[in-house]
């Protein structure tokens, strides 16, 4: 079973790199000098927070518990998730009280999953995105109070995706020793992939997507194809995000070299820069990589 769950959470992976990017969503536009204050940062917060209680209270409501032993997930899993799901409405109505009438409200989605497991699959990936949205955005609050709060909230999310990934999933509940940080446009990119539409009374965010990267899902140490539109100016590097370490990785005859010592979850965008990942030189992405580790510190295989 368990490689049967690594290949659905793969191919849940897959999915968050074929779908398009949508062109807006509700956001500034690229060229917006919009002040990041607190009030945004905890926007933003929410529109996160509002896209997870939407993405369990849905599937809680699609599939049963019969449906999820059919699936052959455990007994218990259907009962955790539905209290992760009270943990993100208690997060969406904290941050709602925090930001008063300034809160933006919940958009409308549409998730690719069609059973509990590809719902689990999911759920490992959005958690691990929401626990790189917290860290990446830390260093933007001003507040102490409001400073504490989510870090309070950061470390709920990450007991949720180590749970997810661990338990459930049955792969390793940790990236390393340190998780990756990813800025407001990276999470922005990644959670767009889900968001149809929002409300036209939402205040505009300061945040755009890039277009989208799909990177071949290799083994670390081989080669990978990249593509990215064509109408993006042509990239010449890939940056992998590990941990707190951005590997730089030049791009040759349409494929590049995956650094060997890579493991866990990885995000990975493309830049026309050889030394800088930023929102001036980031041309696509981030995808999502990963290459799970059993115990004995081995990549688990992707089929049995």
């Amino acid at each position: 079973m368990r490689s049967t769950l690594l290949s659905i959470v793969l191919a849940a992976v897959s999915i968050t790199q074929i779908i398009a990017t949508p062109e807006t969503t509700n956001t500034a536009t690229s060229g917006s000098a919009q002040t990041i204050d607190d009030a945004t940062v905890l926007n933003f917060a929410l529109t996160l927070e509002h896209l997870e209680k939407e993405f369990y209270a849905g599937a809680l409501a699609k599939f049963d518990q019969n449906a999820f032993l059919a699936a052959g997930l455990p007994p218990w899993a259907r009962g955790r998730f539905s209290q992760i799901a009270d943990h993100e409405k208690t997060h969406v109505d904290f941050l709602s009280k925090a930001l008063g009438d300034k809160a933006v409200q919940a958009c409308t989605y549409n998730f690719p999953y069609n059973d509990p497991r590809s719902f689990a699959a999911l759920s490992q990936i959005l958690e691990g995105v929401g626990v790189s949205a917290y860290t990446g955005a830390a260093h933007l609050i001003n507040n102490k109070d409001y400073l504490t709060a989510a870090a309070s909230i950061l470390a709920t999310e990450s007991r949720h995706a180590a749970f997810v990934s661990s338990a459930v999933n049955r792969m390793s509940a940790w990236n390393g020793a340190f998780d990756i940080p990813l800025s407001l446009n990276e999470v922005y990119t990644l959670a767009a992939n889900f968001i149809v539409s929002c409300p036209s009374t939402n205040a505009a965010l300061p945040v755009k997507a890039f277009p989208a990267l799909s990177i071949q899902l290799t083994a670390p140490g081989e080669t990978a194809a990249v593509s990215a539109p064509s109408a993006v100016s042509p990239p010449t590097y890939i940056v992998f995000f590990s941990g707190l370490d951005k590997i730089f990785v030049k791009i040759m005859d349409g494929k590049v070299s995956i650094p060997k010592d890579l493991a866990e979850t990885v995000y990975a965008v493309a830049t026309t820069s050889d030394s800088a990942a930023t929102d001036d030189t980031i041309v696509a992405g981030p995808a999502i990589l990963m290459y799970p580790k059993d115990s004995n510190n081995s990549l688990m295989a992707k089929k049995a």
